[in-house]
C-alpha cells in the first residue's frame, strides 16, 4: 500500500515521463553497463529494462526514501550514496544524470568531487550525459506557482513553489506540500547552481572530460545564448 505522507511517493506523478525521459533512454538502450547517477525512483532505468534491456543497470541516489521507490524493480542494482560518493572502477560505458540533478551541486568541491568519482566509472571512452538550466535564461523566474496533483484514487494535493533568493548563480527555493496526510504543510528546501557554459566547460576539461555533442533543446537544437537548456554529451 502506498505511504502517500511520503513526498517521494508522489514524485513520478507529479514529474511524469516526458521528451527529456525519451532522449535518454535512447543513450540507455545503447549502452550495455549504465549508471543513473541521481536516479530517484529509478524511472528511466525501469523504463529501460521494460524496453528490454539485458545488460547492467545501477542506480545511485542519496535520498533513501526515493530509493525505496525505485526498489520496487528487484533487477536492477540500487546504491544509496551521493555522486561523490561513487567508487566503481571503469565499470561502465555510459553514466547519465537526469531531472536538473547536476544543479543540485552547489560548491565547486562537490562538483569536482562528484564529475572525477563518475570518470573513474565509466571505461575508457565511456560517456557523460547530463543537463542544466541555462542561467540566461532565468527559468527561477517563472518558479513561483502553485499545481494540484491527483494520486491513482483521486486524492488530490497542492504543491507550492517559492524561490527564497538569487546569490550569483546559485538559487534557493522552497516547495511545499498541502493535503490530507500532513497536519499542516509539509516543506522541502532545494539549492542550485546555474552554470555558465563556459564554466561548465572548464569544469568537465578539469575532470578529465571531453564535450562530445551539447543541444539547447531536447530536439537537439543547438546550443545558443537563448536556449532554455544546456544538454551536455561526454567522453572520457
Amino acid at each position: 500500500m502506498t505511504d502517500w505522507s511520503d513526498a517521494a511517493s508522489w514524485y513520478d506523478i507529479m514529474n511524469p515521463w516526458r521528451p527529456c525521459d525519451d532522449f535518454y533512454l535512447g543513450l540507455v538502450m545503447s549502452a550495455e553497463r549504465v549508471l543513473d547517477v541521481g536516479c530517484g525512483t529509478g524511472m528511466l532505468l525501469r523504463k529501460a529494462r521494460q524496453a528490454g534491456h539485458r545488460g547492467r543497470l545501477c542506480g545511485l541516489d542519496p535520498d533513501q526514501s526515493m530509493l525505496d521507490q525505485a526498489r520496487q524493480r528487484a533487477d536492477i542494482e540500487w546504491v544509496s550514496g551521493s555522486a561523490a560518493s561513487a567508487r566503481w572502477d571503469q565499470e561502465f560505458d555510459l553514466a547519465v544524470m537526469t531531472g536538473h540533478a547536476f544543479q543540485e551541486l552547489v560548491t565547486d568541491d562537490e562538483i569536482t568531487s562528484s564529475l572525477r568519482a563518475i570518470h573513474a566509472a565509466l571505461a575508457e571512452g565511456g560517456r557523460f550525459a547530463f543537463e542544466t538550466r541555462h542561467p540566461q535564461a532565468r527559468a527561477w523566474g517563472r518558479w513561483n506557482t502553485s499545481d494540484a496533483y491527483r494520486n491513482p484514487d483521486g486524492d488530490p494535493v497542492l504543491v507550492a513553489n517559492q524561490v527564497l533568493d538569487v546569490t550569483g548563480d546559485v538559487v534557493r527555493l522552497t516547495e511545499t506540500m498541502t493535503g490530507q496526510w500532513w497536519d499542516g504543510p509539509h516543506t522541502g528546501h532545494g539549492t542550485l547552481r546555474f552554470l555558465a557554459p563556459d564554466v561548465l566547460a572548464a569544469h568537465l576539461r578539469d575532470a578529465g572530460f571531453t564535450i562530445e555533442q551539447q543541444f539547447g533543446d531536447w530536439d537537439k537544437g543547438p546550443l545558443t545564448p537563448a536556449s532554455a537548456e544546456i544538454i551536455t554529451v561526454t567522453r572520457t
